[in-house]
């Protein structure tokens, strides 16, 4: 790290501290590969010793499943395989990584960035980053695949720091996950298993897709300021100027269009404004072909393949564009572009193997609902007023989200424990959820449970070879405690303001008599 010798203060010696005691541990291949043999041993442990909890939903007695067992070691055997191929955030990544190969092969994409770069004021840019990271959410996982690789290249163009570029877009795609503009997939997903809970004391109530709407616009810009802060005043001067491997300070090329590529960006426009078009024929009318049977959109084949739809807007507009300056000739030149895409995902191919299998014994295993129904059992037992207990269950769904990754999974098995616990004391499921949100929010960033952390080391490592879990860790604990502190403060007087959370959604609960 630059600027090593300079005076610097406790917090920042921690940082560095973090930073060297995670990159001393081992790859993080091998790092993976050793938690997945912690949780076939603890599998076993558990079993062991008995320990067993009542899941809040099923009322079924819950114990570990003992995977070093004949049975658990076939399991081990057989779906080796597929929890490699079936992990979510590989087939994502490649596909993703495929069209955008082009685009980055052919130049379109740096052509486009030396566009924003030599026409947009510099003072925004930061903040500009995080907050389309922030709004990346709605468009499922395009923020983690194109925008932080891409905010990377942006601030290596100016002489800024690629790894705080990429550190400011993944603060907003991964940490400002529960904050928005409009709805997303998971809004829907995760009010419909805070329905089911709430039903559990109310069989009419109804918690509807925009019940934290309103605190999540306000977030989006608290969120986004925040992360702006993080980035230009903490994470940024301890990184310094970027220096390549062989320790010269590096700065990108920035040269102006030539009139062959300012062509070609015409052409990809007007192919991007083509893409548009079929796709506002196909959402618009009431029976569009891009929505649902039912006419919905939010669960449409357009919001869930939008990585499809990323695929071909980059592919398509990247071919355009290698056509029309020359760069492409044939159809050799463009399967040598996608595959120059792939080449650079080997590092991550190889940690997702060992993530992948980590991931899947722990699931197997049942540690994490064991550990998190007795952590909710403990905070229930806590006799404290409401915001004590919001601050608490924040704490806690942020502790939580460091041993399980999946949002809806770790709410499928706490909503029904908190929230029917809140409803007596008087607080509406919205509250609980949108409380929830903030707590699974802030640790993304720092979660090796996370889905993509494994391709954030990717990206790191192409700007230095020597990043690894503790790099990470160490940029990123910054936005986590700066973005939990912000949230709380904002929950707290939104508290105390008593504004509702969204549309026809209170604090409060009255219980019918």
């Amino acid at each position: 790290m630059s600027d090593s010798t300079k005076k610097t203060g406790l917090f920042q010696r921690m940082l560095n501290w973090t930073e060297r005691a995670g990159n001393a541990l081992p790859h993080p291949a091998t790092l993976f590969a050793l938690f997945a043999l912690s949780a076939l041993l603890f599998s076993a442990l558990g079993h062991a010793l008995g320990w067993e909890v009542i899941h809040p939903a099923t009322k079924e007695i819950v114990k570990p499943v003992n995977l070093l067992s004949k049975e658990g070691v076939h399991r081990i055997l057989l779906e080796m395989v597929e929890n490699f191929t079936s992990f979510a955030p590989l087939g994502i990544v490649l596909v993703a990584m495929l069209g955008i190969g082009i685009a980055e092969h052919s130049g379109l994409i740096n052509a486009v960035i030396r566009i924003l770069v030599l026409n947009s004021p510099r003072k925004l840019l930061t903040f500009v980053i995080v907050f389309a990271g922030i709004l990346s959410n709605a468009a499922s996982d395009v923020g983690y695949v194109l925008l932080i690789p891409l905010a990377g290249v942006i601030f290596h163009a100016i002489g800024r720091h690629p790894i705080a570029g990429m550190a400011a877009a993944f603060a907003g795609v991964s940490g400002g996950f529960s904050a928005n503009l409009i709805l997303g997939t998971i809004d829907p997903l995760l009010a419909g298993l805070s329905e089911e809970a709430a039903q559990i004391m109310d069989k009419t109530y109804e918690v509807n897709p925009t019940a934290n709407y309103y605190f999540m616009v306000a977030s989006t810009f608290i969120i986004a300021f925040a992360g702006t802060f993080v980035t230009e005043k903490i994470v940024e001067p301890r990184l310094g100027k970027y220096k390549s491997e062989s320790g010269d300070i590096e700065t990108a090329s920035m040269d102006k269009l030539s009139k062959e590529e300012k062509k070609g960006l015409w052409r990809s426009l007007i192919a991007l404004g083509v893409i548009i078009g079929i796709t506002l024929i196909g959402i618009i009318p009431e029976n569009g072909f891009f929505r649902c049977g039912d006419g919905t959109l939010l669960e449409s084949p357009l919001i869930k393949g939008v990585v499809a739809m990323l695929f071909f807007t980059a592919g398509i507009t990247g071919l355009v564009y290698g056509f029309s300056i020359g760069k492409y000739k044939n159809d050799a030149d463009v399967m040598n572009g996608m595959a120059t895409s792939i080449k650079t995902l080997a590092t991550y191919i190889v940690l997702v193997f060992f993530a992948a299998q980590f991931i899947a014994y722990f699931k197997w295993s049942n540690l994490g609902i064991i550990l998190a129904v007795n952590g909710a059992n403990f905070l229930m037992e806590a006799d404290i007023g409401l915001i004590p207990l919001m601050i608490l269950f924040i704490l806690f769904a942020a502790g939580i989200n460091m041993l399980m990754g999946s949002a809806s999974a770790k709410w499928a098995i706490l909503a029904p424990i908190f929230i029917p616990m809140f409803m007596i004391m008087g607080y509406s499921p919205e509250l609980s959820q949108v409380v929830y949100r903030i707590g699974d929010s802030v640790t993304n960033v720092i979660s090796p449970m996370m889905s993509f952390f494994a391709l954030i080391i990717a990206f790191f490592q192409k700007y230095d070879s020597k990043s690894g879990i503790g790099t990470i860790i160490a940029t990123m604990v910054p936005y986590s405690l700066v973005f939990l502190l912000f949230w709380i403060i904002l929950l707290i007087v939104w508290l105390l303001l008593g504004i509702p959370l969204g549309p026809d959604s209170s604090i409060y609960y009255v219980m019918p008599q």
